[in-house]
């Protein structure tokens, strides 16, 4: 005999339902527009734990990081109007680095729709273009349909954002129906014909070159690496997809994307055999689109969850559709190919290892010196998260990410990610150091969500790069307007005093050989902490000064 549940609140049905998705974190901005979803929240909260954030881009970065760590998806909760406003940031990101993820919007009552109500916004329309869904939910009756379809469309195929608005009356009404479990899937395997082809021509190739980039379970990274290392490939991250392989491996031969080795360029261009397993190709891998030719002059195999995506731009020699962890598990089954290019992977891992080499920089805090020391300082699972600026360019070439630490980056490029994104990976993972890397201009874009940390007793350690200048957009200035510096300069605060005000731990380098007792002390105090690097302005990136970019641009 079947019973039927008792009625409940809208906003109470909600929350059993993301509780019965499995969904364990929301990082939310409270609003007026969705109490009674607050009141659903306070119900359940054994089992879904809510953060409140500062500022809504800082619970939608939360979010989005905390979609990139577990792979599961994270919500984030706003307000109607600014609230979705300030929060469309994290679903660009979540977008573009296919993170999956769920925004609920508190909305206006259905019954107002299309008279400008107050902060009324047809969210329909504004995230359309940012998001895998959007939809809005008007019947309570629908919440545990709805909710458990955004879940699955946030984590199939190419896993993405999810954009959920909620009327205000919808929240209120009184429904009896049950909560539902996940659905079972079963995941779009590789074709083996497909997979004996591309061994095949894996046979035929004397300079072959693995490009990784998507979303990879542990196990599935795991079976890929067991692929690459015994078949000798080079292996190439996709732009701040350092996760994906072990930059310490023999077969690692840097980073693709912004501020890529020259060398690691030249040499991709004269690879004969491509092997994209699950990146995009997109405008950051391939250098402006173009690495490769359009027609396929160079061998493509792109492997990808979304059929979409193969093709899009580069016609490749073969396209697999499939689930990448599927995929892994396909190559654990393949026999191997003939290798013949293992004097082409040891010439790509040199080059890797010239770059990685520490320049004598001629200012007192070298970077460079600064990160390979923290290299060796970090935990053996320690995350890293990384905000966009020129200084990120100095972490993807003098520090190696190993097998099981992570490094979580907005391959959008979004200033404002790191701070937050450590926040929410200290919260979601307790017991794991959590490492962020931010320009002084990214800080304070989100900075503040420090006090979230303080909040909920994580611990952070934020190194701040402080150059004094939005230093990327400086560097493109001096290329084209040499010395005419227009809106580019910035006046910050002490750092390190702005996080004691917070009640965290600040320390100020200036020296490299006072970075590692600052990075051990603020490690030591399991408070909040920011480590302010006093970085030398004219080192605009770690391979040009911006005197010297001013030379190349009266040269012509």
């Amino acid at each position: 005999m079947t019973v039927s549940p008792a009625p409940r609140l809208g906003g109470h049905v909600l929350a059993h339902a993301l509780v019965a998705q499995d969904i364990r974190h929301a990082f939310a901005v409270p609003g007026e527009s969705y109490l009674d979803v607050l009141d659903g929240l306070y119900e359940v909260r054994d089992r879904l734990r809510t953060v409140t954030c500062r500022f809504e881009a800082g619970a939608a970065n939360m979010a989005e990081a905390c979609g990139k760590l577990t792979g599961r998806p994270a919500a984030a909760f706003v307000t109607r109007g600014p609230g979705a406003c300030h929060a469309a940031i994290g679903v660009h990101i979540a977008m573009q680095d296919s993170t999956p993820m769920l925004l609920f919007i508190g909305q206006i009552p259905f019954a107002e729709t299309d008279r400008e109500s107050f902060q009324e916004v047809d969210y329909r329309r504004m995230f359309g273009p940012l998001a895998k869904w959007v939809t809005q939910i008007d019947d309570a009756a629908r919440i545990p349909e709805l909710v458990a379809h955004a879940v699955d469309v946030a984590t199939t195929g190419r896993p993405g954002p999810v954009v959920i608005a909620l009327s205000e009356e919808m929240q209120k009404a009184h429904v009896a129906v049950p909560d539902l479990a996940p659905t079972p899937l079963a995941r779009p395997h590789p074709d083996p014909a497909a997979l004996a082809r591309m061994q095949a021509m894996l046979a035929a190739s004397r300079r072959p070159l693995a490009i990784l980039g998507g979303a990879w379970g542990a196990t599935a990274r795991a079976a890929l690496r067991d692929y690459l290392v015994g078949h000798d490939l080079p292996v190439a991250v996709a732009f701040r997809r350092q996760s994906l392989f072990d930059g310490t491996l023999a077969n690692y031969a840097g980073d693709l994307g912004v501020g890529a080795d020259p060398a690691l360029v030249a040499r991709a261009r004269e690879a004969d055999l491509v092997l994209a397993f699950g990146t995009r190709l997109g405008e950051a891998v391939t250098q402006g689109y173009t690495l490769f030719d359009l027609a396929g002059a160079t061998p493509i195999v792109h492997v990808h969850p979304d059929p979409a995506e193969i093709g899009r731009v580069f016609r490749p020699a073969l396209g697999i559709a499939c689930d990448l962890d599927a995929f892994a598990a396909a190559l654990a089954r393949l026999a191997p190919a003939t290798v013949q290019w293992s004097d082409w992977t040891r010439m790509l891992r040199a080059q890797r290892l010239a770059a990685y080499a520490v320049p004598d920089y001629p200012r007192p805090l070298n970077v460079a010196a600064c990160l390979r020391e923290l290299e060796g300082m970090l935990a053996k699972d320690a995350v890293m998260t990384c905000d966009a600026g020129n200084f990120a360019t100095w972490l993807t070439r003098f520090m190696h990410v190993r097998a099981a630490q992570a490094f979580l980056g907005p391959t959008a490029g979004a200033m404002g990610y790191a701070v937050p994104a450590a926040v929410g990976a200290a919260i979601a993972q307790p017991g794991r150091q959590v490492v962020a890397f931010v320009g002084d201009g990214g800080f304070l874009m989100t900075g503040q969500e420090l006090a979230t940390a303080m909040h909920y007793d994580a611990a952070p350690i934020v190194l701040v790069f402080n150059n004094g200048m939005y230093g990327t957009i400086r560097m493109y200035q001096e290329r084209s307007y040499p010395g005419r510096i227009s809106a580019t300069d910035l006046t910050n605060p002490d750092f390190a005093r702005l996080i004691e005000a917070f009640g965290g731990h600040g320390e100020t380098v200036t020296e490299t050989a006072q970075f590692g007792p600052a990075f051990r002390r603020a490690a030591a105090s399991r408070r909040p902490s920011v480590i302010e690097l006093r970085t030398d302005p004219e080192q605009i990136t770690s391979r040009q000064t911006i005197a010297q970019l001013r030379a190349a641009a009266a040269k012509g």
